[in-house]
C-alpha cells in the first residue's frame, strides 16, 4: 500500500507538467491576430486546419510558420496568400486581410501597431492628396488614382519588410557599441576576460550575420526572378480570375469590399495587359529594392565588424610573435651564456684532477693566470656567439 500511495502522486505530478507544456505549445501555435483593409484587428484561437480552410493554404506552406520549426527566412507567393516567415515575423497576407502570429510578443506588438496606421486605404490617398498639393500643376483624376492604388498585400508587405530590415540593423548598432570598446581594450590589455568577452561577441556577431543574410538572399532571390514576383501580385489575380464578372453580376461579398470592389472596377482597363501575358512587376521591385539596399547596408556594416575583428586578430597575433621573438632571443642569451660557462668548468676540472701536475709544484701565479686566461676564452666565445646571431638576424641590434 505505501509503495503505491508513493508512486501515483509522482505520476500524476509527471503528467500534469506534461499536460501543462503541451498547452503551453498550443497556445502558442493557435494565437493569431487578424487585420483588414480597415485596419480594424480581431484575435483568433484558430488551429491549423481552421487557417488552412479560411486562407485556402496547404499544410506545407503553414508549416513553414510554425515557432517550434527552424526554417530560413521565406517569402512565398502562392496562388491566394503571400507567406511571410522573416525571424519573428509569421505572416500569412491575402488580398484583403492579414495573418500575424503570436501577437502577444513584445516583437510583434509594434508591427501590429503599425500595421493598424498603414493598411486603411485613407492614409495612402492622405499622403497622395498631400502631394498633390505639393505639385498644383498635376491633376489626377479618379481613375489614375485608383490605377496608382498601392495594393493591400504590398502595404502590408512593406511593413513587415521595414520591420524586420529596422529589427536586424538596430540589432546590429547594438553588437557595434559593444564589440568596438571590446575590441579596445583587447588591444590595450591583453588578458583572460578580454579574450572570453571578445570570443562572445564574435559568436553573436556570426549568428545575426547569418540571419541578415538569409533575408537578403530572400529578397535578392524575388528580385532575380519576375515570375516569383509576379506570384505576390494577389490583387491582380483576383481582379484577372474575376474578369469576366461585371459589377451588376459580382456576389454580394465581392461589392461588399472596397478593395475588391475598387479592383473589379479597373478590371476593362487591365486585363488586356494580363491576358496578353505581360509581366509588369516594376512598383513590386522598387519596393524589394529599397529595403534589399537597406538589408544589404546592414550586411555591410556586419562586414565591416568582421574585418575589423579580423585587424585586431592579426594584430594581436604580431603581438604574441613579438613576446615570443623576445623569449626566444632571451632563451638564445641563457644558452650561450651556459655553454660558454660549461667551457670554464671543463678547464677546472682539469686541474681539479688527482694527477700530479708541473704547475702545481712551486708555481703560486699558476692560478692566477689560468682564471684570467679562462674567463677571457668564455666572454671572446659568448661574444663571437651574440655577433654571429646578429649578423644572421636572429637578435636584434
Amino acid at each position: 500500500m505505501g509503495r503505491d500511495g508513493l508512486l501515483v502522486p509522482v505520476e500524476t505530478s509527471t503528467q500534469t507538467q506534461t499536460q501543462v507544456s503541451l498547452k503551453k505549445k498550443t497556445a502558442v501555435s493557435r494565437s493569431w491576430i487578424s487585420l483588414d483593409h480597415n485596419g480594424e484587428s480581431s484575435i483568433l484561437d484558430a488551429d491549423k486546419y481552421t487557417i488552412m480552410r479560411r486562407v485556402q493554404i496547404n499544410a506545407r506552406d503553414l508549416r513553414i510558420l510554425d515557432p517550434l520549426l527552424s526554417y530560413p527566412s521565406t517569402i512565398l507567393g502562392r496562388e491566394k496568400v503571400i507567406v511571410l516567415n522573416l525571424e519573428h515575423i509569421k505572416a500569412i497576407i491575402t488580398a484583403d486581410e492579414v495573418l500575424l502570429r503570436d501577437p502577444f510578443d513584445n516583437n510583434v506588438v509594434p508591427i501590429i501597431e503599425e500595421l493598424r496606421r498603414r493598411l486603411p486605404l485613407g492614409n495612402a490617398v492622405y499622403q497622395g492628396q498631400g502631394e498633390e498639393e505639393e505639385h498644383p500643376g498635376v491633376q489626377h483624376d479618379v481613375e489614375s488614382g485608383e490605377e496608382n492604388e498601392f495594393p493591400f498585400e504590398f502595404r502590408a508587405l512593406e511593413v513587415a519588410l521595414e520591420a524586420i530590415c529596422s529589427f536586424l540593423d538596430a540589432r546590429t548598432r547594438e553588437l557595434e557599441n559593444e564589440v568596438y570598446p571590446a575590441l579596445d581594450e583587447l588591444t590595450s590589455k591583453i588578458s583572460s576576460r578580454n579574450l572570453d568577452r571578445v570570443r562572445k561577441l564574435k559568436s553573436a556577431m556570426t549568428r545575426l550575420t547569418n540571419r541578415v543574410q538569409k533575408v537578403r538572399d530572400e529578397l535578392e532571390q524575388l528580385l532575380d526572378d519576375d515570375d516569383d514576383m509576379e506570384d505576390l501580385y494577389l490583387s491582380r489575380k483576383l481582379a484577372g480570375a474575376s474578369s469576366p464578372v461585371s459589377v451588376s453580376d459580382a456576389p454580394n461579398w465581392f461589392l461588399s469590399s472596397p478593395v475588391i470592389g475598387s479592383k473589379i472596377s479597373r478590371i476593362s482597363r487591365g486585363s488586356a495587359a494580363t491576358s496578353q501575358g505581360e509581366t509588369d512587376v516594376e512598383e513590386l521591385e522598387m519596393l524589394l529594392e529599397a529595403y534589399f539596399m537597406q538589408i544589404d547596408g546592414t550586411m555591410n556594416k556586419l562586414t565591416t565588424l568582421r574585418e575589423y575583428i579580423d585587424d585586431t586578430e592579426d594584430y594581436i597575433n604580431i603581438q604574441l610573435d613579438n613576446h615570443r621573438n623576445q623569449l626566444i632571443q632571451l632563451e638564445l642569451f641563457l644558452s650561450s651564456g651556459t655553454v660558454c660557462l660549461s667551457v670554464y668548468s671543463v678547464v677546472a676540472a682539469i686541474f681539479g684532477m688527482n694527477i700530479p701536475n708541473i704547475l702545481n709544484d712551486d708555481h703560486g701565479y699558476a692560478f692566477k693566470w689560468v682564471v684570467i686566461l679562462a674567463g677571457v676564452a668564455c666572454a671572446s666565445l659568448f661574444l663571437s656567439v651574440i655577433s654571429y646571431a646578429r649578423h644572421k638576424g636572429l637578435v636584434g641590434s
